[in-house]
């Protein structure tokens, strides 16, 4: 079999004549447009826009000079090994049918012909149809022969797949062979699509739905279904594509979406505002219907016309076509109901669609820490009749200073994280859970969050999901864990278009390489997070990132450049900073200043951290306030406020936390030669420290054993080698001990291959190796 030439290795870091990197979520969808094939991508990257380079518009769908590289081998073959290949072609791309076989068994093809192709090195012949070289030599096997020929083989396609739950993979067929526009075709690809939707099978729904789009005859109808395309596309993970056909179209509340998880989220927050007042009116939508539980939903069945069809009975329609098994026919049926392509009323826009996109409107807010444009949502709603998501008019009252009121609505919200249900409502539970203080339940609403938009085919959300889990698995100490699962969804939401998204993650990965004292990691983590944030005007991420590092300079003991770094980021506006960011972070500026003599600012910014504690109770807020209150004080004073801090955690969910606090506590018992508790203290910080995987906090109590004249040697690490390293370094170990380079590595975790080596550098310190053979060993039985 002759072998396909090796590509040469494409430029992924920039473009001559361009000036502009390839951010990482470019490059991860620019493999899978390419489906892998690092040729095509580097031909993607020559043809690549400024604004597409960096994300704002969407990737081109296929390199036209690649494509004519593979036609030109599919047309050397014979007619009838031709035929073949475009048969199984049809069968797999764009819609896999899995009816090639019975195809060729029905019409009685002879697959001796498929040699030549086996013999190219084309293709060759399994147990279930063909297996092409490469998804590029099948695309050029369906686009290199006359229309007429693909119109057959959708034709025999259709003709085998009668079987049960095969309608929407026939209705395709019908309608690829279609001839021209078709009023009846395009209800029949609606129905058709409404059942892929209902099996969540949205990359398929999206296909009938643009097929149906290309056949209807109103323009307007077309633009409805291309943005009923889009919404599918967007539910399937292929953001590019959706936002193709978005483009076409006038759908202002995906528009919106799209800009808020992959966008500039201010210019989100101001589309999704007016498509939630446009929603609650009566007039018809642009198509873009939104569905609980997404934002932007995904229609609810075919309209029901007057007339009657003899095919399959998909269609429902006023058309007066023939049996939609062998009508393949421009239809011009002209009966007198409303047309058969048109979306049914149930699609368009409604007061169910406005709440939804107000709840992305208050997204919009978070991500870009503009709050205050909370009460301007809350005023649109009220003006509107809408009761607005708890979370809006929790932090609307939050912002201008009714803590009361806040505290009861984001109660509210927050109760709305039991079992099942709407994937955003429990993100919204899981959210005001956070500004609670109760991490708990808001690790349970997310992680809820994410199971039912598994359940429910939803992708995307999971992501975002993942998200705010990382507050709550970060505030209580899960890092190892928290950490790989959030480098899975930083991998997804990559995949998946979700760049912003991405973004926040990136920051939370920081605030994991803090906690964990990995300084080059969450160096380059929150660089990365906040460089594109800047750029973005997204505020939650830019401040998550000034807080870790911030977080990381505390931690080793540069406490000056802590408070700095913490006063600056309380002056920052929207789309630079984020009050939420600011008020977590008050109790570490209240050590930071301290600790470098200065704490004029720290005691006004604390008085407000302790009025919002005081009002919602939490256990978590009001042991770190009573912290606070003990590093203000001095003496006998602050003793009482450690005692009761340390009361309030024994009752709280971080602890994490706790063990900064016994720290300190021990560290001012050492100062007033309360040398027995000062010791039980320490010793109890530095065995929490060292569980926690926080190397820097487990120094610090090591210090101040040694000023106590105690003998704080290195933690045994246990048997198992693996429990020595944090999650991102066991994550790296494991990949070089299956022989994957750094290189290769760096890729897969959107890091450089420096920061690898660096990775690398601290296992074998913390494992006691020096070579990959021993690591191999080291962990060879875990």
């Amino acid at each position: 079999m002759r072998q396909h030439p090796e590509p040469a290795q494409p430029r992924f870091t920039s473009r001559s004549g361009l000036g502009a990197s390839l951010s990482e979520g470019v490059r991860v969808r620019l493999l899978r447009a390419a489906h892998g094939d690092r040729r095509a991508a580097a031909e993607l990257v020559s043809v690549l826009t400024e604004r597409q380079l960096t994300g704002l518009d969407p990737l081109p769908a296929h390199p036209p000079a690649l494509l004519r590289a593979y036609r030109q081998e599919v047309r050397a073959l014979p007619d009838s090994t031709r035929f073949l290949l475009l048969l199984a072609a049809a069968d797999q791309h764009p819609v896999t049918t899995h009816a090639y076989l019975r195809a060729v068994t029905a019409a009685g093809l002879d697959t001796r012909s498929l040699d030549a192709a086996e013999a190219a090195g084309l293709a060759h012949a399994t147990a279930d149809g063909i297996a092409f070289r490469d998804p590029w030599t099948r695309i050029a096997a369906y686009e290199t022969v006359r229309p007429s020929d693909r119109r057959e083989v959708h034709r025999l396609l259709a003709r085998v797949l009668r079987g049960e739950g095969e309608e929407p993979r026939r209705a395709w067929h019908h309608g690829a062979a279609a001839l021209g526009p078709s009023r009846r075709l395009a209800a029949r690809l609606r129905v058709a699509a409404d059942l892929a939707r209902a099996a969540r099978e949205h990359a398929l729904a999206c296909a009938l739905v643009e097929r149906a789009a290309a056949l209807a005859t109103d323009p307007r109808d077309r633009a409805a279904l291309l943005a009923r395309a889009a919404t599918d596309a967007w539910h399937s993970g292929d953001t590019d594509r959706a936002r193709r056909l978005t483009a076409s179209t006038e759908a202002d509340a995906l528009s919106g979406l799209l800009a808020l998880r992959a966008g500039n989220a201010t210019d989100a927050f101001d589309v999704l505002l007016t498509a939630a007042a446009h929603a609650s009116g009566t007039g018809g939508g642009s198509g873009a219907a939104t569905s609980s539980g997404s934002g932007i939903g995904s229609g609810s069945g075919a309209d029901m016309g007057t007339g009657t069809d003899t095919g399959s009975g998909a269609d429902t329609g006023t058309g007066t076509g023939t049996n939609a098994d062998t009508d393949t026919c421009a239809d011009t049926g002209t009966g007198t109901g409303p047309s058969a392509d048109r979306p049914a009323a149930a699609d368009r826009p409604g007061p169910r669609t406005a709440l939804d996109l107000l709840a992305r409107v208050t997204e919009a807010a978070i991500y870009t820490g503009d709050l205050r444009r909370c009460r301007e949502a809350a005023g649109v709603a009220e003006r509107l009749g809408i009761v607005p998501p708890g979370t809006l008019s929790g932090l609307a009252a939050a912002i201008e200073g009714r803590y009361e009121d806040a505290r009861d609505l984001l109660e509210g919200a927050a109760a709305r994280c039991g079992p099942g249900g709407d994937p955003t409502l429990l993100i919204h539970a899981g959210i005001a859970a956070l500004l609670l203080g109760d991490h708990t339940r808001a690790a349970s609403a997310t992680a809820r969050a994410a199971a039912s938009a598994r359940a429910r085919g939803e992708t995307m959300t999971v992501p975002q999901a993942m998200e705010f889990r990382a507050y709550a698995e970060f505030w209580t100490g899960r890092s190892r864990s928290a950490e790989a699962d959030t480098l899975d969804a930083l991998r997804q939401a990559y995949a998946t278009g979700q760049d912003n998204g991405a973004c926040h993650l990136q920051a939370a990965l920081a605030m994991f390489a803090a906690l964990t004292g990995d300084e080059e990691v969450c160096r380059a983590r929150a660089e990365a997070a906040r460089s594109y944030a800047l750029a973005r005007g997204l505020g939650l991420p830019a401040a998550l990132a000034m807080f870790a590092l911030a977080f990381l300079d505390l931690g080793a003991g540069r406490f000056a450049a802590s408070a700095a770094r913490l006063r600056a980021l309380a002056g920052f506006g929207p789309g630079h900073g984020h009050r939420a960011i600011r008020h977590i972070a008050t109790p570490l500026y209240v050590e930071a200043a301290v600790r470098s003599g200065d704490t004029r600012v720290a005691r006004v910014a604390h008085a407000d951290y302790d009025r919002w504690a005081r009002t919602i109770r939490s256990p978590d807020d009001l042991a770190l306030s009573a912290r606070c209150h003990a590093l203000l004080a001095s003496g006998p004073e602050a003793v009482d406020h450690y005692r009761a801090a340390l009361d309030l955690h024994a009752v709280g969910t971080r602890d994490f936390e706790r063990a900064r606090t016994e720290l300190l506590f021990g560290s001012a018992l050492r100062r007033l030669r309360h040398r027995t508790e000062a010791r039980d203290r320490l010793h109890s910080a530095l065995a929490a420290f060292e569980h926690f995987g926080s190397p820097q906090c487990a120094t610090q109590a090591r210090a101040e054993l040694r000023a106590l004249g105690e003998a704080a040697t290195l933690a045994g690490g246990g048997a198992d080698p693996a429990s020595r390293l944090t999650a991102q370094q066991l994550v790296v170990a494991r990949m070089a001990a299956e022989g994957a380079t750094n290189r290769e590595i760096g890729a897969r975790l959107a890091l450089s291959p420096r920061t690898i080596d660096h990775h690398l550098r601290g296992v074998f310190t913390r494992l006691g190796i020096r070579s990959r053979i021993e690591l191999v060993r080291a962990l060879g039985d875990d």
